[in-house]
């Protein structure tokens, strides 16, 4: 279904999507979906570390080009790489992970591009830590352009990375956490709307 074919700003529901990984549980709350992570759980290809992480638990519907997919949760990610935000998925050697991340003691804004090896880019965002947030990943043309910021306001500029517009692409909520049990993290909302018309 393309982006002409649903309302301009639709809330989809929990139910559209589907797991890349089962979660150790997910439970709706009201309007929420209330998520826990698996020990362990990550996605990451070989830069640096070596290794190949392909555990995430991301939950995705279609992505068509000229659609955007704007995630809101509570960023209560306490401990080291607790991460929740907006995956995208060509592919197991091409996908794109945006949001907010626990490292080294903060909590980081930033995105994971993976093309057959991943890079990642962050920024602090301590203040943000506790809040609602919404990670918002725009398609349109040959791009992804992907914005954040807390719910309500206006979001910030993360990232511009390439994809190709023929590509299929799935995207929806996400979250991790590499190094231990027992991370859960609140859902509020997921929609799926028109991409950004501009990168600034």
């Amino acid at each position: 279904m393309t982006i002409s074919e649903r309302s301009s700003h639709q809330q989809l529901p929990w139910s559209a999507g589907r797991w890349t990984h089962a979660p150790v549980s997910a439970v709706a709350e009201g309007e929420d979906l209330v998520v826990t992570a698996a020990e362990n759980s990550d996605a990451w290809r070989l830069t640096s570390y070596g290794f190949i992480h392909d555990s995430e638990h991301a939950l995705l519907d279609s992505f068509p080009v000229g659609a955007a997919v704007e995630v809101t949760f509570t960023a209560a990610l306490p401990e080291q790489f607790d991460q929740a935000g907006v995956f995208v998925r060509i592919d197991a050697q091409r996908w794109v992970k945006a949001g907010l991340e626990r490292s080294d003691g903060r909590l980081q804004l930033g995105a994971v591009v993976t093309q057959g090896q991943s890079d990642w880019s962050v920024a602090p965002a301590d203040e943000w830590s506790g809040q609602r947030v919404t990670v918002r990943v725009s398609r349109t043309g040959g791009a992804l352009i992907v914005r954040a910021g807390l719910a309500g306001q206006d979001r910030q500029f993360v990232r511009v990375t390439p994809l190709d517009p023929e590509q299929v692409a799935e995207a929806g909520p996400y979250l991790c956490a590499p190094t231990r049990a027992g991370l859960s993290v609140r859902f509020h909302s997921w929609h799926l709307t028109e991409a950004d018309t501009a990168l600034h």
